[in-house]
């Protein structure tokens, strides 16, 4: 069967001294400390150490083919959003970003699929680089943050970039960064743990509740990491719904579950009891294999879970790639 992986990260190998270019700090760099090693900085501060799979197209395709994966869909690193710059910064770190993915889909386009990252505080120029990403670089969508500088999905500027997004028929990747309460989770790695799946339940209920889904029903949007914690929170955000809706109901008035299955989500979920019960939630034609590649928080064998369940051929099938080909509005004939 086609296995696609929905859910990859890339950068370049090198990118200018952002710092240099824009003139004030917090960007990211990477120090090339040892041969097929690097170190990524936040101008003096260690952030965390990658490997040339990070950046190598070529590596890449030797340990996807060690484990079956015929196609990545690749997206930035999501420390580089950069949502807090100077907007026309961030437009242009924006710019360099597409047009290295864009560069790599071109190299090999069989084996990947490219998805932009977009100036979200901005939301003109967002839309303005989503309209170049997708129609001059030949893009299917994009991935976005969370939040925007703390605000969320429901907000009206954003809400115009998902509307861009429905008539260019783009698709949305949304992924959890820069986490809630990084001051109570200094240990034990929570931000990771804990925030991050909070980060991706807030990011879905903004949307729902906010009316997005709502008013666009033809916006397609996946959600990273088997959508956090909202799978196992869904009976206690329904129940709110139904006892509160004064507090609930006031943007929208339909119930939360009647949203499930019009949007994806990724098999990032590490545990096959979960992953049964976002099967059983929103149905496996909406739930595509997806990774974090090349972290380690990820699913390290892709398709490890997937596989070793005991699924019907029909179902395995819209797990590996019939529910990513469908998220982006993409032919399986393109891959084979």
């Amino acid at each position: 069967m086609l296995k696609i992986d929905a859910h990859t990260h890339i950068l370049p190998e090198n990118w200018p001294d952002l710092s240099e270019r824009y003139g004030y700090g917090g960007f990211i760099r990477l120090d090339h400390h040892e041969p097929g090693g690097a170190r990524m900085m936040r101008d003096d501060h260690f952030f965390r150490v990658v490997e040339a799979n990070t950046w190598d197209p070529d590596v890449r395709k030797t340990e996807c083919d060690g484990y079956g994966v015929d196609v990545q869909v690749l997206s930035t690193v999501p420390v580089m959003f950069s949502y807090w710059a100077k907007p026309e910064d961030t437009l242009d770190l924006s710019k360099l970003l597409n047009d290295h993915i864009a560069g790599v889909v071109a190299s090999d386009p069989r084996r990947f699929i490219g998805l932009a990252t977009v100036p979200m505080q901005a939301p003109d120029l967002a839309i303005r680089e989503l309209e170049r990403a997708t129609k001059d670089l030949e893009l299917p969508g994009i991935q976005i943050g969370s939040h925007v500088e703390g605000v969320n999905l429901d907000d009206p500027g954003i809400f115009a970039v998902f509307e861009a997004a429905q008539d260019l028929g783009a698709a949305v990747l949304v992924h959890p960064w820069d986490m809630m309460a990084k001051s109570r989770m200094t240990k034990y790695w929570m931000p990771w743990l804990v925030g991050m799946p909070a980060e991706t339940c807030l990011a879905i209920c903004s949307m729902i509740f906010g009316g997005v889904f709502e008013r666009l029903p033809r916006l397609r949007v996946m959600f990273a990491h088997g959508g956090g914690s909202f799978p196992g929170s869904l009976g206690r955000i329904q129940h709110g719904f139904e006892v509160r809706p004064d507090l609930c109901a006031v943007d929208n008035d339909r119930a939360p579950t009647e949203y499930l299955g019009r949007f994806w989500l990724d098999s990032v979920v590490h545990d096959p009891r979960m992953l049964e019960v976002v099967l059983d939630m929103i149905g496996p034609e909406r739930v595509a294999l997806g990774t974090d590649y090349p972290f380690p928080l990820g699913e390290l064998e892709p398709g490890q879970l997937i596989e070793s369940m005991d699924l019907e051929p029909k179902v395995l099938e819209q797990l590996l790639s019939g529910a990513a080909l469908s998220w982006l509005d993409l032919e399986r004939s393109r891959f084979e």
